[in-house]
């Protein structure tokens, strides 16, 4: 599978914040109880220190990113990152990823977490590919019954994995 023709990725609209709940529902809290609903996203997406990138592909939300940043700390967390399965494995997640990753560069942001389902083994192929290592397995972190792994990548200061340096805009 190639990349996605005419991909626009940009910052989430207040509009689109039931569409990315829904997607989170569907492809990342399948199974668990319904955490992140559409006045959760609006809230992140209004939020200061939180930035939740989409892809669009013909107008339509195909792939969703949220991530907190906590400057003072130098961490952003990476809270959510989902795509339709129709365009996984062509460049839409590595792209929301690189969006963010360029945000938290220009921030400052030293290092970036997440927590993963522990047999989410394609997810966690994914985050490698990132350059993300895990850390630690933690035990009914979900709903007290599934096990997570909290994986972290270090952003070298001055330069992040995509492109250009942290100077330029994200694209």
């Amino acid at each position: 599978m190639g990349t996605v023709e005419k991909l626009d990725l940009g910052t989430a609209r207040l509009s689109e914040a039931a569409r990315i709940a829904e997607m989170s529902r569907r492809w990342i809290e399948q199974g668990l109880t319904w955490r992140y609903r559409p006045h959760s996203i609006a809230g992140w997406i209004r939020h200061s220190e939180t930035s939740v990138v989409v892809a669009r592909a013909a107008g339509s939300v195909i792939g969703f990113a949220v991530m907190e940043f906590h400057f003072d700390a130098q961490r952003a967390h990476l809270v959510l990152l989902a795509v339709e399965p129709a365009y996984r494995r062509r460049g839409v997640g590595a792209a929301l990823f690189r969006w963010l990753e360029k945000v938290a560069c220009l921030g400052g942001i030293e290092r970036i977490r997440l927590e993963l389902r522990a047999d989410n083994e394609e997810a966690r192929a994914f985050y490698e590919r990132l350059e993300f290592r895990a850390t630690e397995l933690r035990r009914g972190y979900y709903n007290g019954e599934q096990d997570a792994i909290n994986m972290v990548r270090l952003i070298a200061r001055g330069r992040h994995t995509g492109a250009g340096s942290c100077d330029s805009k994200p694209s």
